[in-house]
This record gives structure tokens, sequence and C-alpha cells, in this order.
């Protein structure tokens, strides 16, 4: 499995998530993550799923990559990027490839990887959250690299980790038509608690608490400060809320936030834990920006919850947010709307009361895991 991982924790939450379930349904296979992400090695890796950890890099607003290391230039750390995924291809030899969502890796580097592994006959396949981006976006993104002619040639079959009555992802592009063939539908991947003991959040914070996500953090503050002076504007909002602030966050965004909410009475914060499931599963309701790995964990653990999605560099989060409220499943406040306090306790307060994601349909969403471990029972007998 490639996740290329150049900002936030979701593309390695969800192979992780995948690849937990092929484990644990197939006992002879065998799964290697090639991740770039920072912290990789936070995660717990059940028997049988390993990880090679990659020279960080971080996309840009402006769509640029940037080393993690100031003094490090990027292509040297994309070359070597590039050379140690196909080495570990070569070592590892592996029966399919599973390419989170960028099908050519960062700055193509996993094109070489591609050719080798086609020629070798591994099966390809490049696995789509079920929203990418707005149409227009998504087809100038992937125009300026020839990506569909690159897809068509190298993917054996492409999955969409959604419902296919939710949304299709590639909405407005000219597809070939030989790509209904290889597009397979999972649905929602459903998460499950972790086996391990529950830990602690820490002492003096109450169960049955709002609690406040913006997955890594790296772009989260706004929301944070949004609820912040939500409280601070409505006294009368005294369900106690807790903040994630996420490992990604950086420093004084950070010190911002945990000085404002620690004049609060009812408002606490923590900053990361691996077992984020968990965390939500003890909370009443959630607060996110509707991202893929969120509301997967949002409708799995059947919990009450308010999106106010990242509007930019990407509409994915304001897209999946809509869609979701429009079926029922979340409540959705525009993060221009949630700029005005007032609005925003309104929200918060209405949470107590809207229905639950079972009412509206969510369980028949969550049979992705399912899905993917049936279509690899039929692979297998090719083999």
């Amino acid at each position: 499995m490639y996740s290329h991982d150049t900002f936030g924790l979701g593309h390695l939450r969800r192979c992780r998530t995948i690849a937990h379930a092929l484990v644990e349904r197939f006992k002879g296979i065998h799964v290697l993550i090639i991740s770039g992400s920072q912290i990789a090695g936070a995660f717990d890796f059940r028997a049988r799923v390993d990880f090679v950890k990659v020279p960080s890099v971080i996309k840009l607003y402006n769509g640029e990559y940037a080393s993690i290391v100031d003094h490090i230039d990027i292509q040297e750390t994309l070359t070597l990027r590039k050379s140690m995924i196909l080495n570990a291809a070569k070592s590892y030899r592996p029966q399919i490839l599973i390419v989170d969502k960028e099908p050519m890796g960062v700055h193509g580097e996993l094109e070489p990887t591609l050719s080798y592994l086609k020629q070798q006959g591994t099966t390809l396949v490049l696995g789509l959250r079920e929203v990418m981006d707005a149409p227009h976006l998504l087809r100038q993104e992937w125009a300026k690299r020839d990506m569909l002619a690159k897809i068509d040639h190298f993917f054996d079959d492409i999955w969409i980790y959604g419902p296919e009555n939710f949304w299709n992802p590639l909405t407005g592009l000219d597809l070939p038509a030989s790509w209904q063939k290889r597009m397979y539908w999972t649905g929602y991947l459903r998460r499950n608690l972790p086996t391990a003991p529950r830990t602690s959040l820490g002492a003096g914070i109450p169960p049955d608490a709002l609690l406040l996500t913006v997955g890594g953090g790296g772009d989260g503050a706004q929301m944070m400060r949004q609820v912040l002076s939500a409280y601070e504007h409505d006294r009368s909002l005294q369900q106690p809320a807790i903040l994630a602030l996420g490992p990604f966050m950086n420093n004084d965004e950070r010190e911002e936030i945990k000085h404002r909410a620690s004049a609060l009475p009812h408002v606490y914060f923590i900053d990361f834990d691996n077992n984020f499931e968990t965390v939500i599963e003890d909370s009443a309701a959630v607060v996110s920006m509707g991202g893929y790995n969120t509301f997967c964990e949002i409708i799995s653990l059947d919990k009450r919850a308010l999106l106010v999605p990242r509007v930019t560099p990407r509409e994915e989060q304001l897209i999946r947010s809509r869609r979701a409220a429009e079926l029922g499943l979340v409540d959705m406040i525009h993060p221009d709307d949630a700029d005005n306090a007032g609005l925003m306790a309104a929200a918060l307060h209405r949470l107590a009361t809207r229905p639950l994601p079972s009412t509206c349909g969510a369980d028949a969403m969550l049979n992705g895991l399912e899905r993917i471990c049936d279509w690899l029972q039929m692979r297998v007998q090719q083999f």
C-alpha cells in the first residue's frame, strides 16, 4: 500500500484501517504500507502489517512541495523517496499494490514503481475518497499531468471508498468507457473500537463531553477559535467540551487556543491520541471539519455531529458536509457563518437534539471493508 502523506493523518489512517481488515480476514496475507507520515510510528499496527517510512514532505497551499527540514533540498528528498519506494517494491514483490488517492505519487515519484510492478504482473489498484474535490478543480489539476491517460494505462481497478449514491468523485471528467468495468464502489470504511485497554483522557475531563476534532490539526485552528468564541459569547453553553488539537497544529496557534480554553470553566484540551476512536466513543457529540476518516468514525460510532468544513484550497470537505447534511446524517454550518459567535452557539445548542446517524441509514453505508475483502477473495483465486 502506498500512502503519500504530505499533510495530516487521513491517508495513513485509511491505509491502516484497510490493512487491519485484510489481515483479520486472510490469515496468510502480509501488508506493507509505504508512508511519508511524520508520525507513522506513533500508531499501533497489527501482526503482519508493517510500514516503511520515506522522508517526509509537505504540500503547501500553492500546490508546491517542500521538505520538512528547511535546509534539505526538495529535489534530493523526492529522489530519495522515489528510490526507496522502488527498492521496497523490488524486495517485497507484492501481488497487489493499493495506491491511496494520489495516482502517480508526489511529483510522479510512483511512476517507476508502477511501471516495474506492471511488468511483473502485479495487480494495481487506485483507491479514491468518495469526494476528491470540486469537479472543475480536479479536472484542472489532473489535466496538467495527463492523469486520466496515466490511470487508464497503469491501474487494473479503481476503488471508491464510499457508497455509489453518496457522491461520484469523478463527476465532470471525460472518462474512458473502459473505466466502468474497473470502478468498484466499496462503501464507507467502518471504524471499530480498538481491543487495547482504554486510557483516561486526563484528570478532571468529564465523560460525555462535546468533542472538537480537527484531524492532524495543521489547518484546524480557525474552527477551534469559532467554537471558543461561541462559548465566550453564550454563557448558557455549559456542556463540557474537549478540544483535540492534533499533532500538526503550529505552536503559536496551540498556545493561543490553550490560553483561551483555560479561561473557560467547561472547556478542556488534549494534544493527540493514537486510538482516537475511543475518544469519539466516549463523547456525547462531535464538532469536526468533515474529513474522510472523522466522518467514517462519526457514522460508525453513531454520534451526533456538526461539521464546519474547510473550503480552500480544496472543496472536498464542503461537498461531503453538504451532502451528508442533505441526507440527515449530520448538521453543517458554513465557516463564514461560524465566524458569527451567536450562530455558532445556536448550532452547538441544536446538537443535543438532532437525530442520530443510525436513524438516517448510516449503517447501510458502512460495508467498505467487507467489500474490499470480498474483492480480494475473488482475486486470490486468480493467483
